[in-house]
This record gives structure tokens, sequence and C-alpha cells, in this order.
């Protein structure tokens, strides 16, 4: 099937619905909606690439009429059946909804509000939930369930449900009204886990307003503690700090916030809470775990630590600190170690807003590439057998960082970015570790090309290793039994045979030389543009065209004329 994705956004959903298209072999193409100047220009591409189907994975931009029209047009709405209006998920969050849901619907003119070709429905997480993790986990699962429907469907000739006909799983739906910013409005007076529901429907983007210390930030990556730090503190006092997070009392308990950014006329980059609010003389209190940014635990000979990252993003202290860990596990006498994200999170390399921020972005950027090469050379070098799980996403370095384990697996559903696109040459081994496992063609048709990866796709070409269940704890079970019989004699002795085949031809310095050199062109004498690139990909710049190598193949031959 020739199948058009027409999206706001190619963002970890809308790459998981074109990768998941690709390995079934469908004829798949991308547009990216807000790039036409007009309906009519959009209509005119339609229709030079004839669609049998078009896919609007959460699209927010209004499709042109000529083209629902003429051709299938379904849109997946972040929401169950009734559902309607731009906030779904930050009202499901606000209001404590029990259960949520995904619905594919037809384009009409009203929006979401066209016949039901499917519809996937979820229990929400008992513990608070990040909008963020929620779109990237529950919601994105239930999407693709949805998707696969409207392909099966589509495919028999059936035709879709009207929406007055359609069962609605989940009751109390309906139009609900875009929430702003002021709408995340704290009051710190507030109990703090309400705050921090609220913080939490905010994530991402708008963010969630306060005024303390006589200044006004957006906080994010919250966590409430219904014990108060200090009870003789004043809602909005800062009592605490715990490496990048920061304790805040509330009318109620204690608000723990791991991220924060400035709010003046707009909005500044979001950083590790302890560099934006002011935390001289604020005592060290531990953390709440949920905040952990690494926890190391231990079954018989096998290792595992879990390493955290807001957004995925690693800055240069925190690079050192996850090495540091990585070097302390390394001590156990254990016989294997695994290293792996959250449910939510893997890591996509450098913190980009903490190199925007810096005083010398070009040196902190130098700082933070050194900092995690740190952390990949303990990962490669290390005498256990060591295990990368990609239990989320991951884009470049943190792709890369993970492939200098001896063995790598992948949760289904994960979508990987291997590769560099921010107008640097990249380093974290990757010189080695890509060309290791795909060959020197291979590696550098791969690093080139600058596509998404399926997981299924990865197993395929030999990036990754082996695939396990998507549901986490059956993962995670997956995982343990894996490692285990990695610690085995076999396991040992076929980890070993497979290392020595993968074996770097030269020491590790030298690939790390090789990358680092070509790095400290891109960042002081900026011969790619990171610099911009860096601060259009912060400041969210929409694309002014959708990038050829997403296009039906015949249609790149087209444009590129």
């Amino acid at each position: 099937m020739r199948i058009l994705l027409l999206v706001s956004a190619f963002n970890g959903l809308t790459q998981r619905v074109w990768g998941h298209l690709a390995d079934r072999g469908h004829d798949v193409g991308v547009e990216l909606a807000p790039t036409f100047a007009s309906p009519e220009e959009l209509t005119a591409r339609v229709e030079e690439i004839g669609p049998d189907l078009i896919l609007a994975p959460f699209l927010k931009h209004r499709v042109p009429e000529d083209v629902w029209r003429r051709w299938t047009t379904v849109v997946v709405h972040p929401g169950p059946v009734g559902d309607r209006g731009p906030s779904s998920l930050d009202h499901a969050i606000l209001d404590g909804r029990e259960r949520w849901g995904v619905t594919a619907l037809s384009t009409v003119e009203e929006m979401d509000a066209g016949p039901v070709w499917a519809t996937s429905t979820f229990a929400m997480p008992a513990d608070l939930i990040a909008k963020s993790a929620l779109y990237n986990g529950l919601v994105a699962d239930a999407a693709m369930a949805c998707v696969e429907e409207v392909l099966r469907k589509v495919a028999a000739g059936e035709e879709p449900t009207p929406a007055d006909r359609a069962e609605r799983e989940v009751p109390g739906t309906g139009e609900l009204p875009l929430l702003r910013r002021a709408a995340f409005e704290l009051d710190l007076s507030r109990p703090a886990a309400e705050l921090a529901r609220t913080i939490a429907a905010a994530d991402g983007a708008p963010g969630a307003p306060a005024t303390l210390q006589g200044a006004r930030f957006c906080l994010f990556d919250a966590v409430a503690d219904p014990e108060p730090v200090d009870s003789l503190a004043a809602p909005g006092m800062v009592v605490g700090r715990d490496e990048d997070a920061v304790a805040i009392a509330t009318g109620d308990g204690t608000l723990w916030v791991g991220y924060a950014a400035t709010l003046a006329d707009k909005r500044g980059t979001k950083l590790p809470a302890s560099w934006v609010l002011d935390v001289a003389g604020v005592p060290f209190r531990p953390a709440p775990a949920a905040l952990a940014e690494s926890v190391y635990e231990r079954d018989g000979d096998v290792g595992y630590l879990t390493i955290r990252s807001y957004s995925g993003a690693m800055h240069t202290e925190q690079c050192r600190r996850l090495t540091t860990a990585v070097e302390k596990a390394l001590t156990e006498d254990t016989r294997v170690l695994v290293v792996r994200g959250t449910e939510h999170a893997f890591s996509n390399g450098i913190h980009l807003g903490a190199i925007e921020a810096a005083d010398d972005p070009a040196a902190e950027a130098w700082a933070n590439i050194q900092a995690i090469d740190d952390l990949c050379a303990a990962i490669a070098a290390a005498d256990q057998v060591t295990v990368a799980a990609f239990t989320a996403n991951a884009g470049a370095g943190g792709v890369m960082a993970g492939l200098c384990a001896d063995v790598v697996v992948a949760r289904d559903g994960v979508v990987l970015n291997p590769y560099y696109d921010m107008g640097i040459f990249g380093s974290e081994l990757h010189t080695w570790t890509v060309a290791s496992r795909l060959g020197e063609v291979d590696a550098d048709r791969l690093l080139s090309a600058k596509l998404p990866v399926s997981v299924a796709e990865a197993a395929t070409i030999g990036l990754v290793d082996a695939v396990g269940p998507r549901d986490p704890e059956r993962f995670a079970a997956w995982l343990a039994d894996r490692a285990a019989a990695l610690a085995t004699p076999d396991g040992r002795a076929e980890t070993a045979a497979v290392a020595r085949v993968r074996a770097p031809r030269r020491p590790l310095s030298y690939y790390r030389t090789i990358e680092l050199a070509e790095m400290a062109r891109d960042l002081f004498d900026d011969r790619r543009g990171f610099a911009a690139k860096r601060r259009d990909f912060l400041g969210k710049v929409a694309s002014q065209e959708t990038p050829e190598r997403l296009r039906f193949a015949d249609v790149r031959e087209t444009v590129g004329r």
C-alpha cells in the first residue's frame, strides 16, 4: 500500500509509525504539514503522490477539504471516542483520569469529529506520569494498535463507524478547550501532590509557571514528597538540593523539581533546576528515588545500572557522574553489567540546552563530548560482559554509547536514530562500533541516510543483537533471563567469540582521537552550522520544507529537478 504520513513534526511517534509501515513492506513517505504555504500547495503535493491512504498521527494542522474528500485520510487523535480538542492528554492528567485512549478518525470539516476507524483504550498508570512519558509510552502503543486496525480495514474495503454510533468506552468525553500556559499556574501554597500533577500535565509544553524567589519560572520533572523537609519554611522557599534536583516547600509536603526554565517575555531553555533557581546556602537533602540519576542493583552474577536523564539529554557533570557509576559497578565481582534506561528515556547524547546556556558554548560542548566519551570508554573497556538495553527511544550519541557494550538489546517498539544531524561529526567511538557491527560500507550508508531505525530493522541488520517484549515488566524479566544466561560459562564464551570479531583493530584512543579532531572543527570553527542548528532545535523552529530523505523516492526525484 502507498501510504502518506502527513504530520506536524517527525517525532518519536511518527517515526515509530513510519518504521512500522516500512518494516511491513508498505511504500511510505512523509510530508510536514507546516511547510506548505497554502491548502492548494498541499493538495497539489498529495495529488502528485497519489497515495492509497493518508495517515495523520496526532496532526495539529487542518487537512484541506480537497484532500480529505478525494483521498482516505485518517487522523490519529490522542483521546478516546468522543474526546475532542487539542489538549487531550493535558486534561486527562489534570483530571486524574483512570482510563484514556486513542482514536483513529476520518478527517472531516469539524476537528476530531469524523467517523471512527479504530480506538484503543488503556488504564492510566497508578503513579503520576508526565505528559511526554505518557505520549511516548501508553499513548504511542495505543496509536500503533489503531494504525494496525486502520490498515486492516482499508485493505479489506471496510468503512469506518459513524461517530454517533461508535461505542464510548471511556465515559464523560466531549470537547475540551485548549490549555495555555496560564491554565497551569502554580500556587505553591497548595499541596505538593496537586502541584506535581499540574507540572506533569504541562510537561514539555507549555510548562507550569510559578513565582518563587521573586522571579518567574516554569517547572518540570516534579515529584511530590508528602513530608515537609522543613516544617517552618514558607511555601515557595527552596529548602534542599540533591545534584540537579531542588526541593521547594509547599502548603502540604515538599515539591522536588528536576528541571526549570526562566520565564520573562518568553520561556528560557529548560535546564537542571539547581542551575536555574538560587541554591546558594541551600543544604543537601536526598531527593526521592524517582529522581535518582542512576541506580545500581545486583542479582547474583549480574549487576544492573539504571540511568535516568530528563528528555534523554546528558550534560557534562551528569556524564561524569554516570562514568563514575559505571566504574564503581565494574568493581563488583559480577560477570555481567547491564546498563539500561528507564521505561521512558534512554539517552540522546550531549545536552544541547546546557551548551547553549553556557558562557562559552563551544567550550561547554567540547567538555560535554569529552565527558560522554569517557562514559563510552568505560563501557567499551570493561573486563566483564557488558549489556546495553535500549528501554526507550534513543538518538545520536545515546545510541552510540549503547553500541559500546558487548551485547545490545532493545525493547520492542523502540526507535533508534543512529546518526548525527546537528552540524557535528559526532564521537562516542561510533567510527569503531557501527562499522564493527555492520561493516564499513553499510555503516557509512546508515550514518549518511540519517533515518530512524525501528529495533526490528536494527536487529535484522545487526545493529542490535535481540529485541524483547514491549511490556516493561515482561521486558525486565526477559532481560534478566538473557543477562543470567550471559553470566554462565557458555554465555561468556559465546560473547567473547563475538567480541573478538567486533574488537577494534586499533586502540580505542585512535577512534576517539579521529572523532575529536573532527568535532573540534565543528565546535570551535562551526564549519557545519552547529550553533544555528542547535538554537533552531531548542527554539523549536519549524522546518521550512520536508527533508527529501523522508519523501517517496519518486517524489524526491521530481522535487530535486
